[in-house]
């Protein structure tokens, strides 16, 4: 009965969602608190979600003092020389500009850190799609996926959760992946490529002033200045003035969510009185200081963005006036992703409380019929995709993970096999609801969760299923 209701709570989670019937903070307290009463565990709700909250909120105290910290670089600057320099490398082509949203997703990925990857490459790339008319779930799906794969790194916390789970060293574990993990990454720069091409011709190839355009150009319509450069983009070829009305391309209208509603949009203004140019290169290395503590382990996260934020607050605006001013700029941002994420403690909460998690691991390992018995390996890899999108990386690991293991082991396949298989579902895990830092994604790019996860999924499972064929093909898994 607890398997039934576990997936039931899920899909009708995901259903209400996904049909914007609930917003998702309603969605995760309402929907787990109803069916822990089905279950009558009612009178323990407030056990499971007070513990809920106490396994995540040290994440969300990082994600409101890194949401802060990121906010004020931004303010002061630090990210214009890259929205600059991805500019004049996609020459406002909207095919290299979601191409440079999953280069920039990976590189920025190296810190292991999902959140602060997602509000790096929003902050550089929101400005250009918006000024654009580029889909933003296009961004979203591309740079979530692309920060799964480089979330398998040994200190990103997948790797380290198997080696820990099945007493492995993380190195044994990861190094061997890297051919498999390379050409998952190249699969998403491909689906950057499709994706980029389908944005292209939804919207007109453009082209900076002064650079050749591709195709032979028609009469210029629009003007459009792109963000943080001055640097002006024409359109180059024929179609309406999009203006202000809402994309159909790729996903559906719902992709360009608030597309059109501020005419007045500045994306990263250059004359902003927030730019603090003097203060650059102190900047820079405070930021390069604090991704390399965190890398480093010198101190837990939450502790790093906190005094990193101080910092950065006391150095750039050393009048209390205009820290405030800062603080409450970016207040919106903290209060819907800290919200989003204690709201999602209700739900692990009753999830792991009522022994859902377990009965529902339990009752699909007992599905794997026995002659599957010598390709655990290839079974753990297919179940990664779907168990780690609707389970924690905890549960998983630590729950599922062990029990695939001994039962590959009774057919002779290694712990190493099952545990490197294990890591294929990650692209597909870090869009998962139970992710804190999706939320982060998709509230920085006002983005509808909803639209998020039914544009991102298909791409997502896939491009897992590319990273288990090449595990497969170079004998890995």
């Amino acid at each position: 009965m607890l398997t039934i209701l576990g997936f039931a709570m899920i899909a009708t989670f995901l259903v209400l969602i996904m049909m914007k019937k609930m917003s998702p903070i309603a969605a995760l307290v309402l929907i787990p608190a109803l069916f822990c009463v089905a279950v009558g565990q009612g009178a323990k709700l407030g056990d499971y979600v007070i513990d809920g909250v106490g396994n995540l909120a040290p994440t969300a105290a990082m994600l409101m003092f890194a949401i802060v910290y990121f906010g004020v670089m931004i303010d002061v600057g630090l990210f214009d020389p890259i929205v600059r320099g991805i500019l004049r490398f996609c020459k406002a082509d909207p095919m290299r500009i979601v191409v440079g949203t999953a280069v920039l997703a990976a590189i920025v990925s190296l810190d292991g850190d999902g959140s602060t990857t997602f509000m790096i490459t929003v902050s550089a790339m929101y400005p250009l799609y918006k000024r654009l008319k580029m889909s933003l779930v296009v961004m979203t799906g591309v740079a979530a996926t692309a920060n799964g794969v480089m979330n398998t790194l040994p200190w990103g916390g997948p790797t380290a959760r198997a080696a820990t789970a099945l007493k492995l060293d993380a190195g044994d574990i990861f190094v061997p992946m890297i051919p498999a993990l390379g050409v998952g990454l190249a699969a998403v720069l491909l689906l950057a490529v499709v994706l980029g091409r389908r944005e292209r011709r939804r919207i007109g190839l453009l082209a900076l002033d002064g650079a050749p355009a591709a195709e032979t150009a028609t009469e210029p319509e629009t003007v459009l200045v792109a963000a943080g450069g001055g640097d002006r983009a024409r359109k180059t070829s024929g179609g309406a003035d999009r203006g202000t009305g809402t994309g159909t391309g790729t996903g559906g209208g719902a992709e360009n969510a608030g597309e059109g509603v501020d005419e007045g949009f500045k994306g990263l203004d250059p004359n902003r009185p927030t730019l603090r140019p003097k203060l650059y290169w102190f900047n820079a290395a405070l930021t390069i200081a604090l991704l390399t503590a965190m890398i480093m382990e010198l101190m837990p996260i939450p502790v790093l963005f906190l005094l990193g934020a101080a910092l950065a607050l006391t150095v750039n605006f050393p009048h209390m006036p205009d820290q405030r001013a800062r603080i409450a700029a970016h207040a919106d941002n903290v209060l819907n992703v800290s919200g989003m994420v204690f709201a999602a403690a209700v739900f692990t909460g009753v999830l792991s409380g009522t022994g859902m998690v377990e009965h529902m691991a339990d009752w699909l390992v007992g599905a794997i019929p026995e002659g599957m018995g010598p390709h655990m390996a290839i079974v753990t890899g297919v179940l990664s995709i779907p168990l780690t999108y609707f389970m924690s990386n905890d549960g998983f690991y630590f729950g599922v993970v062990p029990v695939l293991a001994e039962a590959g082991a009774a057919h002779g396949v290694s712990p190493l096999e099952i545990a490197r298989a294990s890591l294929v579902g990650q692209p597909l895990h870090m869009s998962s609801p139970l992710v804190p830092a999706v939320y982060v994604l998709v509230g920085m790019a006002k983005v509808e969760f909803g639209d998020h996860t039914r544009f991102t999924v298909k791409w997502a499972a896939l491009t897992s299923l590319v990273v288990l064929a090449a595990g497969l093909l170079f004998g890995i898994v």
